[in-house]
């Protein structure tokens, strides 16, 4: 390695491929390591290959040629300098920050500039840096690749055949999942403390009945929803973070027990969400229809910054095939949870405001929606379940890592909206068992097939956290299946 080091810096080629592979490497390596479950897609590792390589490479081996002109000879040595750093800082920019950021690529071209005029000379120890940056990166990544060519698919597999329970009816069914939205009985206590009488009674009023204490087994909206579709506990595949589960959004979106069941049963099924959330990692599309093309997503991506109108294409899917039933996900992301991050905190009274705010217009949502599916459909079943809590009571949703054995707290994380429109009004005389979501589609199933052998699977109404600090790092039972707040490691 010395030997080859000492013979790369004194040299005297310019070495563009090179130049160009430093550039655009660790960039790539960096946003793999954060973002591994964005970005966990053959689509995307084309995409980084060709727009942070290959174009990179080919545009400096073209440019160095150009330079080597007689009429640029002057300016030979400061063009690859240049070029390399002006794309590693503005690749990282965009790794960093999605967009173009006009001041941000301006001071990257100044620094670039000045940077090549002055220091040209060290242009081959800074590829070096670079290489090193990228190895280190790579390192970084590892644990990440392997943990996923590891995971552990066991937890997919059903206890019974429910997957090919046969509906003895079949009505429409509208999952409508308000992100964040806690549930009545706790809004009116602990940290929220604020009146729900006007969305409980309009609720009532349209023959929903609200079920008290409802609660999530997981934290976050991936972690959530992979166990609900799947009807099983996953126990964040005993990862550490509790916010991007292995494979979810491949489970959540391209292969679950609660879209093979209602294929199985003729249902056409529908995915409408307000963003693009779900679909970043471009996972297969198993729903039959979904208001997003994944060419309207860009590969480096959020899922936050795109919204589209929900309301149009759940008019337009109810109106289509009336004879064919029908099962839609409908997912919007207000009230949510408070900030992510200390630094975006507005503190705990200020998150709270906020959220209250957001409250209003996610109840907005749920009113028009029901007004919508009621109209044109009001013999519909219809779930409106929640994902997780709002977090309200804590400065930033990370302070859910830190180990805490405040009932209120706890509750302000896993407590869920649910509210459930059923056919007639007819609720099945099991219906008490609805304490938490993992469980709510294997009685929903019970219910549609007539067949409540299918309860004798349920899972625990345990709920789940990793917690990093205050305890050991790992997995942790937090509300047992009785709803008492505990403390016991998984």
């Amino acid at each position: 390695m010395k030997h080859w080091l000492q013979k790369f810096l004194q040299s005297p080629g310019t070495h563009p491929i090179l130049a160009g592979v430093a550039a655009g490497l660790y960039p790539v390596l960096f946003y793999y390591t954060n973002n591994y479950t964005l970005v966990d897609s053959w689509g995307h590792l084309g995409y980084f290959t060709l727009f942070f390589l290959l174009i990179p490479i080919a545009s400096f081996v073209t440019i160095d040629r150009i330079s080597k002109i007689k009429t640029f000879a002057k300016w030979q040595k400061y063009v690859l300098p240049f070029l390399n750093l002006f794309v590693f800082l503005f690749l990282l920019k965009i790794c960093l920050y999605a967009g173009l950021q006009k001041k941000i690529a301006l001071g990257i071209l100044i620094i670039s500039a000045i940077a090549a005029f002055y220091l040209h000379k060290h242009f081959k120890k800074w590829i070096i840096i670079q290489l090193l940056l990228a190895a280190v990166g790579l390192l970084t990544l590892m644990p990440t690749v392997i943990s996923q060519l590891t995971y552990s698919k066991a937890w997919l597999k059903q206890p019974d055949n429910i997957e090919t329970a046969v509906f003895k009816t079949k009505p429409n069914v509208y999952f409508l999942q308000p992100d964040g939205y806690v549930n009545f009985s706790e809004l009116r206590k602990g940290y929220y403390n604020i009146n729900t009488s006007e969305m409980e009674s309009f609720l009532v009023a349209n023959g929903f009945k609200n079920y008290p204490d409802f609660r999530n087994n997981y934290a976050s909206t991936l972690s959530s929803n992979s166990a609900t579709f799947m009807m099983k506990h996953h126990h964040y595949n005993n990862g550490s973070n509790f916010s991007e589960a292995i494979n979810a959004r491949d489970v959540i979106i391209s292969e679950n027990s609660v879209l093979s069941a209602f294929k199985n049963n003729g249902y056409k099924t529908h995915f409408i969400s307000e963003k693009p959330y779900l679909l970043v990692n471009r996972p297969k599309m198993g729903f039959d229809m979904s208001n997003f093309d994944y060419a309207d997503i860009a590969y480096i991506n959020t899922g936050f910054d795109q919204k589209e109108d929900i309301f149009t294409p759940l008019s337009a899917s109810i109106d289509l095939n009336p004879e064919t039933p029908k099962f839609f996900f409908v997912e919007f992301f207000n009230p949510g949870h408070i900030s992510n991050q200390k630094k975006n905190s507005l503190g705990k009274e200020g998150e709270k405001e906020e959220w209250l705010a957001s409250l209003g217009r996610s109840n907005e949502t749920i009113k028009k929606l029901v007004s919508l599916i009621k109209d044109k459909d009001p013999h519909a079943l219809i779930l409106i379940m929640a994902d997780h809590g709002g977090y309200v009571g804590m400065d930033y949703a990370q302070e859910t890592e830190i180990k805490t054995q405040d009932r209120d707290l706890i509750y302000s994380i896993f407590s869920s909206i649910l509210s459930v429109h059923w056919p007639e009004g007819n609720a099945p005389d099991y219906d008490e068992k609805l304490k938490t979501s993992v469980n709510i589609f294997r009685i929903l199933i019970s219910y549609l097939s007539d067949d409540a052998t299918y309860l004798n699977k349920l899972q625990s109404d345990s709920s789940f956290l990793i917690i990093k600090e205050g305890a050991p790092k790992g997995v942790y039972q937090y509300i047992d299946g009785e709803g008492n707040i505990t403390f016991k490691k998984h």
